[in-house]
């Protein structure tokens, strides 16, 4: 049995992030809401707990509570920003609004070298981002760090094993965070550096084994590494009971329905049925711009397609897709904790309420890395490892505004040159992900002296870990120039291209 570490939710957009740096370190990490049951983090026997940050004062009427019971079960706590703000409230401490602000890089003073800043240097770099700070430390916790403008940076109550963090260790901007996290769960927790994917796989055969039973498993499958590797570890389990289902949803890249079915047939040997549902998505699509409304659209059309289809299939109860943590973060609260809705994702997002099949979601709990190596352990091939993550709404999230026949062809015309040029310049390894979105705007252009009025194309490239943060690609300009040049030219409907330069946050990955 793994050792594990839970993370109570209070709502902030980097709990994901936590998780994702304790999984680095060889631990398994699960996160839960903040209110979750105390019953069940008994339950959950975990060897550390870690509060997370959030958007809301301690002193506001709706902000999170913490039970104070859990900070008697004798099981080290480590609290983040709010997470340690509402900690100290909690324990008799005082918090009030800062005299001045943090937000970004700051300075910080390292008071005690013990426990979580076990061999750190005498200062360090930390990121900030908060505007309440604590005035008055709970009895028997000590100052462990500071910044210039935050007189508690981090503090401790080392016989009770409680600490907090001011700032976020979590993100890659606060120097040697990672191994503030390490100190936390190796020397504080005694965690032991067990979580291996390997394991993972076994336990995940043995429980779709068990949950399916006799029963069939139908498979929403897109030719993504997601959706995929999730059918090839549900074909391990339980085989020839395995249905994949191929929706071609209307929205797919160029050529992108017959590659698909090549692979999963010639490659995977999996049962696949391919359905065609073009007519029905595109009509229901007709006249539709707001991209959440394209986005329950499609979800629901999705799920009634296989519905139809689990019809003809009998004894068929669950329903499998490769949804991941960061689907989830960023469409609800996460695992129903107070984190803000970023937007639906066409996974988690789009199901209508009463569906007719279970869910078997086996990489719920993983990101996008993760699932990429389990991909590699289970012996599929680099084209499919390496594959830019694509969205499940595809091109519709990708066309701003009214998706038509049209505006479909012409992205699909500029994105194949897109993508061809960073193979050719042996980019696509190197980047995340990249794609052009077709804007809803139309501009002058002068074409072998003729006045043009047509549609604008942006491409978009992002270099990221997880998916969860992106800063854009610095693409030669060369090449960029090469991309511009030929999507003018050959494609019919667009005479302008540009670059999106935005990170990651605080823009999101795609436009939609």
């Amino acid at each position: 049995m793994n050792d594990k570490i839970l993370i109570l939710d209070f709502g902030s957009q980097y709990t994901q992030l936590i998780a994702r740096r304790i999984r680095e370190l060889k631990v398994y990490s699960v996160i839960e809401p903040y209110n979750m049951p105390i019953e069940k983090i008994r339950e959950l026997n975990p060897k550390g707990i870690i509060l997370s940050g959030g958007p809301h004062s301690v002193y506001e009427k709706c902000a999170p509570k913490l039970d104070n019971e859990l900070l008697e079960l004798g099981i080290p706590i480590l609290g983040i920003c709010y997470g340690m703000q509402i900690m100290v409230k909690t324990l008799g401490g005082k918090v009030k609004e800062s005299r001045v602000r943090e937000y970004g890089r700051a300075m910080m003073y390292i008071d005690g070298h013990e426990d979580i800043f076990f061999s750190m240097p005498a200062k360090i770099t930390s990121w900030m981002s908060h505007t309440d700070s604590i005035a008055q430390l709970p009895k028997d916790f000590k100052l462990l760090a500071h910044t210039k403008d935050t007189p508690f940076a981090a503090i401790s109550n080392a016989r009770r094993k409680m600490y907090g963090v001011q700032f976020h260790p979590e993100v890659a901007h606060t120097d040697l965070g990672i191994q503030i996290i390490s100190n936390f769960l190796f020397r504080v927790c005694e965690c032991f550096a067990s979580w291996q994917l390997g394991d993972f796989i076994k336990e995940q055969i043995t429980q779709i084994r068990k949950k399916a039973g006799k029963s069939n498993v139908i498979c929403g499958i897109s030719g993504g590494v997601d959706s995929t590797t999730a059918a090839v570890l549900i074909n391990k389990a339980i085989g020839k009971r395995l249905h994949c289902i191929f929706v071609n949803n209307g929205v797919l890249r160029k050529n992108e329905a017959s590659q698909v079915q090549k692979i999963c047939r010639e490659h995977f040997n999996l049962n696949l049925i391919y359905a065609d549902a073009t007519k029905s998505f595109l009509s229901k699509l007709k006249g539709v711009t707001d991209p959440e409304t394209k986005r329950k659209i499609i979800g629901n059309e999705f799920i009634e397609v296989f519905d139809e289809h689990a019809k003809k299939i009998k004894n068929v109860k669950y329903l499998v897709q490769g949804t991941l943590y960061p689907d989830v973060i960023e469409s609800v609260s996460a695992f129903g904790g107070p984190t803000a809705t970023i937007k639906s994702h066409h996974n988690v997002g789009g199901l209508p309420e009463e569906m007719k099949l279970k869910l078997i979601e086996p990489f719920r709990q993983l990101f996008k890395d993760e699932v990429r190596e389990i991909a590699k352990l289970l012996g599929m091939p680099d084209t499919i490892v390496g594959r830019h993550p694509f969205p499940g709404p595809g091109l519709a999230i990708r066309i701003i505004g009214e998706v038509t026949k049209e505006r479909l062809r012409i992205l699909r015309d500029a994105d194949v040159i897109r993508e061809r040029i960073i193979r050719k310049h042996g980019l696509y390894d190197a980047i995340w992900q990249s794609f052009c979105v077709l804007l809803p705007l139309k501009t002058v252009g002068v074409m072998g002296d003729k006045r043009t009025y047509e549609n604008v194309c942006a491409v978009r490239a992002v270099k990221s870990v997880d998916g969860m943060t992106a800063d854009w690609s610095d693409i030669p300009y060369n090449v960029l120039g090469e991309i511009s040049n030929e999507i003018i030219n050959k494609v019919r409907g667009i005479n302008r291209v540009v670059y999106d330069i935005s990170s990651k946050p605080p823009a999101t990955i795609e436009w939609e």
